[in-house]
Order: C-alpha cells, then structure tokens, then sequence
C-alpha cells in the first residue's frame, strides 16, 4: 500500500487562521445583528490603484491581439519587470545587483516555503519567536522539525522576540544553517536598526549560516535608520536571500506577484567539499516546477514603478500609516502597552496579566463585535500578545477605535 509523507502528519491540526474564523463564523451566526470588523488577518482592503488598473486594461488587451499575444513566459520574469526592479528598488539605495539575480513569481509565502528545498535535510533552521508560520509548517514538511515537546519542535532553534530584548533576538547558542528574519517584523511590527540587521550578517558570515530575509513589509518603513533591503548591509550578498512582495506594498493579495532576490555571491557547501551558487540552483529549481507569474499581472506591477503608480500607492501606505497610528494611541488609552505600527501595518498588543491571548480575542469578539489574532498562534513567545492590522479601511478603524474605548 502506498505510504504518506509522515512529515505531513505532524503538522499541527489547529490552523491559527482557521480556528479564529470558525469562532468569527459561530459568533455571526449567534448575533446577526451585529456588524463584525477585522482587526486581524492582515488582507488589505483598498483597491488596486488607478495606474496599475490602467497597466491591467492594456495588457488584457494585448492578450487579445495575436501580435501582442503572449505564452508562456520566462520562468524568472519578464525582463522588463525585473529591470525595472534592480534599477528602482536596488540600484536607487546604492546595491548593486543585476537582473538575473531577480526571480519574479506569483508570491512572497510560497518562495519562503518553497526556498527551504535547496537545502539539506538535516539542516539546522532557526525561527524568531513569535514567528509567521510558513517558516516553520514547511520545514516540518521537510522533515527537519523533530518532535512537538509542549509548543515548540524540538529540532528548530528558536531566538525569542519579545519585550526583555527589545523584541531583538539574541544570537543563538546552537549554529544553524537556515535564518529565517522578517522585518519589518509580522507579527509584531517591530523592526531591526541598521546596526542591529549588520550584526545579523557579520554572524552569517562568520558562521557560514544563510539568512532567509523576508521584506514583504519593506514600504511601510519611514525611520532613516531602517535599511530597506538587507542588502544595504556589508557582505549581506554573500549570506543572504531576499524576499519581496507587491501584495502589502501595493495591494497585490488578489493579483498575485513578488520576487525573490538570490545573488550569484551566495554559495553553500556542495557536500562533496566544495562549494555551489543557490542562484543557479534556484533558477533551475523554478524551470521545473514553476511556470512563470502571468504577463498581465507583470505589467501591473511594472506600473508600481511609474511616476503616477508610486505616487497613488505611498498614497494608500499613507492611509494605513495613520489606521496604525490612531490604532497605536487607542490601544494606550485603554492602558495596554503596544509595540510595532510606526514602521510597519502590525501592532503587538499586550493584554491584560488576568487573560492569555485568546482570552483577550474572545472579549473583542464577544462584547465589541472585533477580531485580532491571538499571538499565541504565533509561537510560545507571542503569548500574552495579541496582533493588530492597520489595512481596514479609514471607516472601519475609526469605528473599531470607538468599540476599543468602550471597553475601557
């Protein structure tokens, strides 16, 4: 008889994202009156804006034109998407990299889950804590977990975020092969300082270690000290790898575009006692089994970059800055201490010391009718946490706002 992946079966049954909308789903049901409002999952809610629809019309018609129809695509992108990459969000910061280093795709989540392919499986893999948890399902389902000893695996090295550290993790005490950093950080919208992020790659570098960079978040940043790409950092091209996305950046989460940067200084131990580029290998990995992200949705994401496109989209950033804002001083009105959304959508909420974190979830739900996401769902550490998001619209926080201060 045919035989599971058993790694599969370890995967935790509880879905932090499922559980929340079954309760969401149970509460509607019981109380149809009442109009419920997302603080939690952090889908973006303002339309895609008028130079990207534009781009979208245009390319949609070209499909219908047999001199302009397109097939299959490059595995990688089109190359004017993936110059226009380079030259706006690398070469304009000082980095200095070329296009073949550029990998577009259809997300930032399935190149995360995805990259952990090209290593070993008994690589080491370190996760911060609380962590988004594509991290750590997909090298469970690769069989470098271990076992689930209370709530963390016991093969992955957790570093802890939390507020003793300034929500900085501490270098770990065991040497992994695989860093995953994301920051601007989900879920706590913390973020790390120039400093902080070089110490990060001098580590790599001294230990041989790869950084997974995930920079989804990267146009929410307004602090000067903030680098944008990793890059930015000395000898971060030897070490690291970068993941971008156009979902939160420009309202991309029904479109489907991102792109993963692999640089060709980037090499790794071939086991035979050399050493192999993950440029190559990722290129050769995507031509199997990836068959390119659609030319219209390349088109769209190249209108980011226009004049018009970067002007209507940091105007949509904007607007979800101030939601984060308005969140951020509601939250300590009511006496709570909260951590994040000045340079990033999130919000890190603690919650009061007689509840735990779905405790406070289940007090929004039940008597304001608002959802948040418990940060025990994102590990150990994210307990006594919960996650707010800035992407509702303006309405839809401001009311928010109003049923967070009659609970006060």
């Amino acid at each position: 008889m045919t035989t599971v992946n058993t790694n599969f079966l370890k995967l935790q049954s509880n879905y932090l994202f499922a559980d929340i909308a079954r309760k969401v789903s149970t509460f509607k049901e019981a109380n149809p009156d009442k109009r419920v409002i997302s603080l939690g999952i952090g889908d973006v809610t303002r339309p895609l804006v008028p130079a990207v629809v534009n781009a979208l019309h245009k390319a949609v018609d070209e499909m219908g034109d047999a001199a302009h129809f397109h097939g299959y695509g490059p595995e990688q992108g089109y190359a004017f998407l993936r110059d226009i990459i380079v030259q706006y969000d690398y070469k304009a910061r000082g980095v200095n990299l070329s296009a073949d280093e550029v990998f577009v795709s259809d997300g930032a989540k399935p190149d995360v889950g995805n990259f952990q392919e090209l290593f070993a499986q008994d690589s080491i893999v370190a996760v911060t804590d609380p962590v988004y948890p594509v991290y750590v399902d997909s090298n469970v389902m690769a069989g470098r977990s271990g076992e689930m000893t209370g709530k963390q695996w016991s093969s992955i090295v957790y570093l802890p975020c939390v507020k003793e550290n300034d929500f900085v993790p501490d270098f770990p005490k065991t040497r992994p092969d695989m860093i995953y950093l994301c920051y601007p950080n989900n879920p706590t919208g913390t973020v790390l300082s120039r400093a902080a992020l070089q110490g990060w790659v001098d580590y790599a570098r001294r230990e041989g270690c790869v950084i997974l960079y995930d920079s989804a978040y990267e146009a929410f940043i307004t602090d000067a000290d903030i680098p944008h790409t990793i890059y930015e950092l000395d000898g971060a091209e030897e070490v690291a790898v970068e993941f971008r996305s156009f979902s939160k950046t420009a309202g991309f989460t029904g479109l489907r575009c991102a792109y993963t940067v692999v640089p060709k200084a980037l090499q790794i131990s071939d086991g035979k006692g050399g050493k192999i580029g993950l440029n190559g290998l990722w290129n050769r990995r995507q031509c199997t089994k990836y068959n390119g992200c659609p030319y219209i949705v390349q088109r769209a994401a190249e209108a980011v970059y226009s004049e018009q496109g970067r002007k209507e989209i940091m105007g949509v950033i904007a607007g979800y800055q101030r939601n984060a804002t308005m969140l951020r001083s509601a939250v300590s009105e009511m006496g709570l201490s909260v951590y994040g959304g000045v340079n990033a959508p999130y919000i890190w909420v603690r919650v009061p010391s007689d509840t735990d974190s779905w405790g406070f979830f289940d007090k929004l739900l039940q008597q304001a009718a608002l959802v948040c996401t418990p940060g025990a769902g994102f590990g150990a550490s994210g307990e006594g946490y919960v996650r707010l998001t800035a992407f509702g619209s303006p309405e839809d926080t401001e009311e928010a706002i109003k049923r967070l201060r009659s609970l006060c």
